[in-house]
Order: structure tokens, then sequence, then C-alpha cells
């Protein structure tokens, strides 16, 4: 297939639209099913580099979770807690801890399931049974993946009324070194961000801290790589093989930073005892439930569920967490990852980063206010690499 016509482009006036390639010949990939449109294939095609890079960074399946071009979550198959799993909401399905890619997606999924709510999935691997089983009961427009069993195509196959977007991509494409746009009639030439992101982005460590565990090497590759796909400017933070904060598209990085940690804090707080315990009334819609648990973990919980609010949600008005539980639990936490685009051009973003648990810090440097953000580092005793590697995507 050389071309595919679309419906549409961004909005419905934008018509014609097709995808092709401009040098010619085949396009890399097939629609299995449904008829994916324009963002569709946006979301697809920054995805899928986004997981393929994952993969060949960690050695494990990655998942990511797309929306308006940004990544709501991205994630690498490893195991997940007890706890981590009724958060996702995943605690049911049989067969999880046996596919690494079903915990890729588990967790993608999982980390901002309100943001993922109608999103297109990435897949580094073939789709397996026990991901689309978790696929298929969520809101989302479609999937890209190098395959699918045949289990997993017929349970795909059957979502929205048989409408569900499936694309397969040749896992070997490689597209051509440079990237063209039009941008109100004028092309605008670049080459293609083929940056390797690796341990050796971890090396220029400068602050007073320079032991980069285990965790915190696998948190700030998981981070830098999601934000190599994400709108510009953008923050990540990340844990467990895993983004669970990600601020996007904001001008001014400390918005980012607050951001991505509001999100980080509330992936961390639906891990809470008295969220886990949240008295659901039997057989609640998915989103409905997901509306809920931010909710509950927002300042206007009892104005939400006070006189009654809580019924037709809840089986009994729900045990609030009061904003001195939140804050000692969130002051419990270590070990969380940050990942920035650009330089920190202020310490603002440290400081509001150390509230969220932040022990290691990777950005590029490059400001002339680098030693004030390396000496407040070294007041809260983080780590921090500057890898001289910025990482705008527009």
């Amino acid at each position: 297939m050389k071309e595919l016509t679309l419906k549409y482009g961004c909005n419905p006036n934008q018509i014609p639209a097709r995808i092709f390639l401009r040098e010619g010949g085949d396009l890399p990939l097939t629609v299995l099913n449904g008829a994916p449109g324009y963002i569709n294939f946006m979301d697809a095609l920054n995805a899928i580099q986004l997981v393929m890079e994952l993969k060949r960074a960690t050695g494990f399946p990655a998942a990511a979770s797309f929306k308006h071009v940004s990544p709501a979550g991205a994630a690498v198959g490893t195991p997940m807690s007890d706890a981590l799993k009724k958060a996702c909401f995943v605690d049911d399905i049989e067969g999880l801890d046996d596919s690494p890619l079903a915990l890729a997606y588990a967790r993608a999924r999982g980390a901002d399931r309100l943001c993922s709510f109608g999103d297109f999935i990435a897949l580094s691997d073939v789709c397996d049974e026990v991901t689309a089983r978790i696929i298929a009961r969520e809101v989302s427009d479609g999937i890209i993946a190098p395959g699918y069993n045949e289990e997993a195509l017929a349970l795909l196959a059957k979502k929205r009324g048989g409408k569900y977007a499936v694309i397969a991509i040749d896992p070997d494409y490689q597209p051509p070194l440079m990237e063209r746009r039009d941008i109100f009639g004028i092309t605008l030439e670049q080459r293609r961000n083929d940056a390797v992101i690796d341990e050796s982005s971890l090396t220029n460590i400068v602050t007073a801290n320079t032991t980069l565990t285990e965790e915190g090497r696998f948190g700030l590759l998981v981070a830098l790589i999601t934000l190599k796909y994400t709108q510009s400017n953008s923050v990540c933070f990340a844990r467990g093989g895993q983004a669970i904060g990600v601020g996007a598209g904001q001008q001014s990085r400390v918005h980012c930073t607050r951001l991505a940690g509001d999100k980080a804090d509330l992936w961390h707080l639906r891990q809470h005892e008295k969220t886990l315990a949240l008295p659901f009334i039997p057989d609640i819609k998915r989103p409905v439930r997901d509306n809920a648990v931010d909710t509950y973990l927002s300042p206007r919980a009892q104005e939400a569920f006070g006189n009654g609010g809580w019924q037709g949600v809840f089986i009994r008005e729900p045990d609030y967490l009061t904003l001195d539980e939140k804050q000692a639990y969130l002051r419990s936490l270590s070990g969380v990852a940050l990942g920035s685009d650009a330089f920190f051009p202020f310490d603002d973003s440290i400081v509001r980063a150390h509230e969220s648990g932040v022990t290691f810090v990777a950005q590029p440097g490059g400001s002339v206010r680098d030693q004030e953000v390396i000496d407040r580092c070294n007041q809260y005793g983080m780590l921090m690499a500057m890898t001289g590697q910025r990482l705008f995507h527009h």
C-alpha cells in the first residue's frame, strides 16, 4: 500500500487528508482493523518510536499510552506490587505476571488514567492475549505494534463495535535521516532526532552525591526517553520502570515540573491504603471509577462526596484522606527520578521536585544558573547528571 486516504486531518474541515512516503514506495504499516485518523497516526508514529527506544535502552518490552501527541504514560514490563496492580485496576487479570508486555501496558495506562482515557497505544512487541484482555476493557482509540497473535487480534477487533483501529508496523523500518514539514506553505527541513539515550548519557554527574543506583539509572533512562517524544517544554517523573508524571507543552519549566510533580503525587496516593479501600458500588464503570479516585484525592473531595454526593459511586461515604495524611505519605517517598528536556533556568523546579521524593535528576545543563541548581540538589542530597543533550520535541 503506497498511501492511505484518511477521513479528514486534525479537524473535520481539513479535507482531503492522507498518509504516504515522500520518497515513494510502500508504507511500512498495515491497518488490520478500523479506520485510524490523522491524529491517531500522529500519536501512533511518535509512540512506536518511544517504545522501540525504551526496549533498546532497557532490554524490557515497553508500552506507551498517547493522547494528543504526548505520552500520558510509558513503561517497561517489570513486576508490579499488589498495591500497584490494585491501583491500576489490573489485580484481576489472569496471567498478568507471566506477560512482561501486559505489565508494561498496565503500568503505562495506570500512570495517569484520566489522561489515558481514549488513548492510542504503542507496544514494542507482538501483542499477546493477556495484553489484549487489558486493552479490551479500557476506553481507547487504537493500537500500533509489530504484530498480534491470533487471540489478541480477535479480541481487539471487537472493540468499539468492530471499529477499533489496529495497526501493524514493520519493526525493521528505518525512516530517512532528514525530515520535513510544511507550515504556512513553507517547508522546514531538519535531521531527525536520532540521538541515542543510554547509560553513557548519565556519566557526567555534577553533584556531591555520585551514587547512581540501578533504580536511579533505570528511572532516568525511562524519563529521558519519554521526554524525547513529549511536546516541549516537558518534564518527566519516573519510578520502577515507568513514567509516573509527565508535564508537557508548558511555556515555563517550573510549570512543567509542578504539573508532572502533581501527577506523580497522585500516582503515589492512589496506592495509599485508604484509596485502595474505597468502597465502590458493584459494577461501576471504569471511567467513572477513575474520575472518582481523582476527585477523592483532590482538595474538593468532601465537597464533592459530602451531603449524599457519594451515592451512585460508593456504597457508603468514604473515609477521607486528610491533608496531613497526604503530606506525611508523600514525605516518606524517595528514589524518584526526574528528567527535563532542557536546562533548569532556576532552582525552583528542584525545590518542587524535592516535595515529590526526587533523588535522581538528569538535565542537559547550559544555564547561567547551573551552579545554583547544583547547589540546591546538594542541599537535598540529590544526584544530578548533566547530559549535554537537549530533547525538544514539536
